[in-house]
């Protein structure tokens, strides 16, 4: 200790880390949406009061009842088990946020319910402790007069001031530009100079910090702008300092007695446990599966970096000795692995998706109601959807609802937000209010109003971490009973085959995961420029559409694409081909296993607008031909995206796969080196239980 850091040194490092701490506090105020507060629902407070008030009443009854030998424990070891019980009885919303985020669990239904019972938890222990604090600071009655006039002032003053100045600087800031340095210094230089006030009031430093960052917009532009621009001086740079610093003041070898060990240690495993439980009755009696309901209560009572800046904040204000100060450390440690490994190994959020019940077009009965959930991203997902729902062919005989998710990426708050568009209506009764997918929603309802009684679509918007975005997806198909899922491809081509944008971090990743654990079939639409003719225009308006589909049987993921196209048939503006790509050494066999192997085949090609083609292929090289020949003969190909494994038709295509989530035929067809202009929709039926595992 001496040769590492000679005297003076540490304390230095440790005051020049605290940044770190007050950096870390002002962003999670920044990412805390507080007016969710209003919106948590019954279930959350419910949780949140009972799970803070029950444990603090149970605790605090022995120091009524026996208040004597209470005192005389408190000599031996200072105000560690009143610290202890506190402490460990509240829920911090930043250590809890944290800990989802680490997890990837807090886009999921239970990590929303937990972290909107942390927000309502936190906001309740910040009002009461910085009152007792005010009121304890001082025996002279006009300075704890004084000061609590202060406080009030302080966090009425601060969101009715600074608020407004945010706005300003959000309204003269053009949209997709950044916010200027200038304001971000400004509003740096406002968090050190309210926490000197916080501190003159005889309040924590951070109080102030936590208070203009909740005054902050979440989101962007400035609340995003202010969380990266912090992020790494903050959190990433001096926050771990700050908590190396702050374990090293505790000395453990010398200074933790047994008596002090014992003591404290059954106070902290008795709140725990008792905490513990009441969360978890609570849960269970709001109908919560045991499980969800066990891992809602263990993840309430994760503790860390916040519970460390309390603990070195009372103990260099000599509130806790050093004994105490040890074992209060050693608790947060041993409390965050457990909790962390416990929760890790009892909630798997993607079980929920492997159900028995098959979800497929092929699974539906003729002529029954189709559910499709569309998945955009960008303005220009909109056209190329538009363009998927005219190839369904929705009719007054064949109608088919359509749940579109809008997904945005969450940057600068704490909270995912899901948002039906179609509740908000019914309860403000206009649509006059900004939202952030005001594009969407009017394309889509002008779309349902041109369509009228043929299709119901329903808008939703969801913003979560991009890692997380196939939740929102996968929660939405399940809830919804989708039978297909709709995604865009991450790569669009302009009409000279030149890319215009590449999502790989997103748009990819979603793809990918939702093709694995998707509680129904899946489709990736690969966007070029042609468009589907609506199945309502004349001949004179519109030539015809021409769609191909590559078809090799054998597999469901080919029945499934029939299965699709057969309401594409219904359009009489589409020129449908189906290409069978068959083994030339079963020439001999085909019109065998045509008429015994695939009804939903022959009933295809047997339709008036549709032409059906034999292609005999050796291997994977003259496929490869084949698809070449054909790619500009055609505006639209549908293809399945699992083929046999041995099949002698793709051997060698998937050899220099670019996109296997494509598939080996999908892959080639959609390759920037194809040079064509034609859109592609890949298929995959739902993947068997079996198959399902988690990431």
């Amino acid at each position: 200790m001496t040769m590492l850091f000679p005297y003076g040194t540490h304390d230095i490092i440790s005051a020049i880390s605290s940044i770190g701490f007050v950096l870390f506090v002002f962003i999670n105020g920044v990412q805390m949406d507080f007016s969710m507060i209003t919106r948590t629902g019954t279930k959350a407070w419910t949780i949140s009061i009972l799970g803070l008030v029950i444990p603090l009443s149970i605790e605090l009854a022995p120091l009524v009842l026996f208040p004597e030998k209470v005192q005389a424990i408190e000599k031996a070891i200072g105000h560690g088990i009143y610290v202890a019980m506190i402490s460990h009885s509240i829920s911090s919303f930043a250590v809890i946020a944290s800990f989802l985020s680490e997890l990837q669990i807090q886009n999921s239904e239970l990590g929303r319910l937990a972290l909107s019972s942390a927000l309502v938890t936190d906001i309740v222990r910040t009002t009461i402790t910085t009152n007792i604090v005010a009121i304890m600071s001082h025996p002279n009655v006009e300075v704890i007069l004084r000061n609590l006039f202060s406080l009030f002032a302080l966090a009425i003053l601060i969101p009715l001031v600074c608020r407004p100045i945010m706005f300003w600087i959000i309204k003269h800031t053009p949209e997709g530009r950044p916010v200027k340095d200038g304001y971000i210094y400004i509003i740096i230089t406002m968090v050190f100079g309210l926490g000197v006030l916080s501190v003159n009031i005889d309040q924590e430093f951070i109080l102030g910090a936590f208070i203009l960052g909740l005054s902050v917009p979440e989101g962007p532009p400035l609340g995003s702008t202010l969380v990266k621009k912090l992020q790494f001086f903050g959190p990433t740079f001096f926050l771990p300092i700050f908590v190396t610093t702050s374990v090293l003041k505790a000395d453990f070898p010398t200074h933790i007695s047994s008596l002090v060990t014992v003591s404290m240690g059954l106070v902290i495993l008795a709140t725990h446990l008792i905490k513990i439980s009441i969360c978890f009755i609570t849960a269970f009696y709001c109908k919560m599966p045991v499980t969800d309901a066990l891992c809602l209560a263990l993840i309430l009572n994760t503790k860390g970096v916040v519970e460390v800046g309390v603990y070195n904040s009372l103990f260099d204000n000599n509130i806790l000795n050093g004994q105490a100060y040890g074992v209060l450390m050693i608790s947060v440690m041993i409390t965050a692995s457990i909790m962390q490994w416990s929760v890790k190994l009892l909630y798997d959020p993607s079980r929920k998706y492997a159900g028995y019940q098959k979800r497929s077009i092929m699974g539906l009965k003729r002529n029954s109601e189709v559910r499709i959930l569309v998945t955009l991203q960008k303005q220009n997902h909109i056209s190329a959807t538009i363009d998927f729902l005219d190839l369904c062919c929705p009719t007054l005989e064949n109608p088919i609802t359509v749940d579109v998710l809008h997904v945005i990426e969450l940057v600068g708050r704490a909270l995912p937000i899901f948002i039906p568009h179609c509740l908000q209506r019914q309860v403000s009764g206009s649509v006059s209010h900004k939202s952030y997918s005001d594009d969407v929603i009017l394309a889509f309802d002008i779309y349902e109003h041109n369509n009228e009684n043929a299709i119901s679509i329903n808008t939703y918007t969801a913003i979560s971490p991009a890692n997380l975005m196939f939740e929102d997806v996968c929660n939405l198909a399940l809830d919804k009973v989708a039978s297909i899922i709709i995604l865009p491809f991450h790569i669009r081509w302009s009409t000279d085959g030149a890319i215009e944008s590449d999502d790989k971090k997103i748009l990819r990743a979603l793809n990918q995961k939702v093709l694995e654990i998707a509680p129904c079939s899946v489709g990736i639409l690969v966007t070029r420029a042609n468009s589907i003719p609506k199945a309502t225009t004349t001949t004179s308006e519109h030539s015809t559409a021409r769609l191909a589909v590559i078809y090799l049987g054998g597999n469901n993921d080919d029945e499934e694409v029939l299965c699709l196209v057969k309401r594409a048939m219904n359009n009489s503006r589409i020129n449908l081909v189906v290409y069978h790509l068959v083994d030339k050494d079963c020439k001999g066999d085909l019109e065998q296993l045509i008429v015994n192997g695939d009804e939903v085949l022959q009933e295809v090609i047997h339709a008036t607008n549709v032409r059906y083609q034999k292609i005999f292929t050796k291997d994977g090289s003259q496929t490869a031909c084949f698809l070449r020949e054909v790619a500009n003969q055609h505006d639209y190909f549908i293809v399945g995206r699992r083929h046999e494994t041995h099949s002698p038709q793709t051997d060698g295509l998937t050899e220099w796969s670019e996109f296997p989530e494509f598939g080996g035929i999908g892959d080639f067809l959609a390759s920037p080196d194809l040079n064509s202009c034609a859109s592609i929709l890949v298929v995959q039926q739902q993947l068997s239980r079996k198959n399902k595992h988690r990431g």
